[in-house]
């Protein structure tokens, strides 16, 4: 037996340290990928519950608009420095560029296709919060181009908050300047929708 052993040879059984060591080489070149995809789902979370927050609140305000203020005298909210009054804009926000209104619709349809598509390498919560308003405000903006008179894509918007000396506006229309307003600021920051940072 041991003759034949000597002339076979002895098969390597390798040791349980070598296999670890071997392991641990094969995982050392493979990056974590599972924590940053987990951190970038949230982001894309966070995203959405503030867009659907914004359409809701946008759409819920302006079909009560239309329900009871539409056709009625604008209620005084704060004496005449701010009222609702129930408008139809056919033009972009604050009723700039009546004339242009397919065009608006369709920079509308635009804006959240490239959120959409910007979702996907996202990784900071402010800019999730700030392109959320933006889709939010869009959706409800675009919603309104759509399904309301006088057809579809041409549909004016629903107005209702008038502040004193200043244009009527909508909910929509809020969410769209507040998260235009955090993008400028957090290109001023430097920081970055994947959440680097860089000072120019």
């Amino acid at each position: 037996m041991a003759e034949a052993e000597r002339v076979i040879g002895t098969p390597d059984v390798p040791d349980v340290d070598d296999e670890t060591a071997a392991s641990a080489e094969q995982s050392k070149g493979k990056p974590e990928q599972a924590p940053e995809q987990s951190k970038g789902k949230r982001k894309i979370a966070a995203l959405f519950i503030v867009a659907v927050l914004a359409y809701l609140l946008d759409l819920g305000s302006k079909m009560l608009v239309v329900a009871k203020l539409e056709h009625h005298e604008s209620i005084e909210v704060i004496g005449d420095l701010l009222k609702f009054e129930a408008i139809r804009n056919p033009g972009a926000a604050f009723g700039v560029g009546e004339a242009f209104t397919v065009i608006f619709t369709i920079i509308a349809a635009t804006v959240i296709v490239v959120i959409a598509r910007l979702a996907r390498k996202l990784y900071s919560l402010p800019w999730a919060i700030a392109l959320g308003l933006l889709l939010g405000g869009a959706l409800g903006n675009l919603t309104d181009r759509i399904f309301r008179s006088p057809g579809v894509f041409r549909g004016a918007v629903v107005d209702f908050i008038a502040p004193a000396h200043f244009a009527v506006f909508n909910l929509a229309d809020s969410a769209i300047v507040c998260g235009g307003i955090l993008i400028v600021l957090l290109s001023f920051r430097g920081l970055d929708p994947d959440g680097t940072v860089h000072k120019d």
